[in-house]
């Protein structure tokens, strides 16, 4: 069983009248990396900021390696923050940035000239160790940045936004590095984005926040593909998840969705126990999990085209499904024609159910909880 190396109880902060975390209980096993995702304001830096110890937590605790840290000086938590602004100092060389935390510690020179070099080897910035931060580019600052904090060999690396400074192939660059470096040192890595592309590539777990509160913890796969509310399919995906509003019949002792004149069937087992015929419902499902579908196949719906945009290799058609609009992701080259109506089936272990009120992701007996 993999050991917990820090662990979030119910923990809480307020500022005055504002709960900018609200109650968030999350473990991450010693090793992973874990994202922290959700809009700007959701409450992300500020449970960074409690974890350092830059903020006081309102209520719950703190656990590193079982052990509360409340009570823990910031600099007694070998916790290491690496900022979105790079903060390195300008008027130092590299190389005397990277040894500036070994020489507040006041380890000896010898040791510290041989961990600075080791870091920059294995960050490719031994040729960089003489020049000042004026003489690099984007990257190669966060490359020192996150340097300077391995370094002094955390025991967990929190990252706040740090590849949202640069440019799509340097940000695609840099995660590649993360990558590596997360394989390499095993390093358990909290990473601060409102990114999902970066959750996705990087995690190995996801929490996705909004307004302070934790909506869903799981498995960057789980949270992607079966996601536990509204919201998250909401804000995971490009385009995100469709939801299809209307009301739950039956037809010939199959349950289906329909709304107006629309029709969507639901594959066996997608419906929560208490869920009964004329409830107000949501069908959710991604773009690109709604397939062309045969003549013959028993779960296939056909919908009016609305738009065709053409992207490359894929087509995005958006379609009409009673009051609903949606989108759908197909090869370039299908026939699909505004004003015509296209066949599709939807792959039936991707299909969800939410509560058409609260939002909530309803279970099917098969699906975890």
């Amino acid at each position: 069983m993999a050991k917990i190396k820090l662990e979030l109880v119910n923990l809480r902060k307020e500022f005055g009248e504002l709960v900018a975390v609200n109650d968030v209980s999350i473990a991450i096993e010693e090793g992973e990396t874990m994202a922290l995702l959700g809009p700007s304001g959701c409450g992300k830096t500020t449970i960074l900021n409690m974890v350092v110890g830059l903020e006081t937590p309102t209520g719950g605790d703190i656990l590193i390696d079982g052990q509360s840290v409340l009570k823990v000086p910031p600099g007694d938590r070998n916790v290491g923050l690496v900022f979105q602004d790079y903060a390195v100092f300008t008027h130092m060389t590299v190389r005397r940035n990277l040894a500036y935390g070994l020489k507040i510690r006041k380890m000896k020179q010898p040791e510290i000239d041989r961990e600075v070099s080791k870091v920059a080897e294995f960050l490719s910035i031994s040729h960089q160790l003489d020049h000042k931060p004026s003489e690099l580019g984007a990257s190669e600052l966060q490359r020192v940045a996150i340097g300077r904090t391995l370094v002094t060999n955390p025991e967990i690396l929190l990252l706040d936004e740090p590849l949202s400074n640069l440019e799509a192939a340097m940000r695609n660059q840099m995660r590649r590095e993360l990558r590596r470096i997360q394989a390499d040192t095993g390093q358990t890595i909290i990473y601060v984005t409102h990114d999902q592309i970066e959750a996705l590539s990087l995690a190995h777990r996801i929490a996705v926040m909004d307004f302070g509160s934790l909506h869903q913890y799981d498995t960057a796969h789980n949270v992607y593909q079966y996601p536990a509310n509204r919201f998250v399919g909401s804000f995971l995906g490009n385009p995100p998840m469709n939801f299809l509003k209307g009301k739950l019949t039956e037809d010939g002792g199959k349950r289906i969705v329909t709304s107006g004149d629309s029709t969507i069937p639901l594959p066996a087992g997608k419906l929560g126990s208490d869920v009964s015929v004329g409830s107000d419902v949501v069908v959710g499902v991604r773009p690109e999990s709604l397939n062309l579908a045969a003549a013959d196949d028993p779960g296939r719906f056909s919908v009016p085209i609305l738009a065709v945009e053409p992207q490359g290799p894929e087509t995005v058609v958006t379609a009409s499904f009673g009051d609903s609009t949606f989108k759908v992701i197909v090869p370039t080259g299908t026939d699909a024609v505004e004003g015509s109506s296209i066949s599709l089936a939807p792959e039936s272990d991707l299909v969800a159910l939410f509560d058409a009120e609260s939002g909530v992701r309803l279970l099917d007996s098969g699906e975890r909880r």
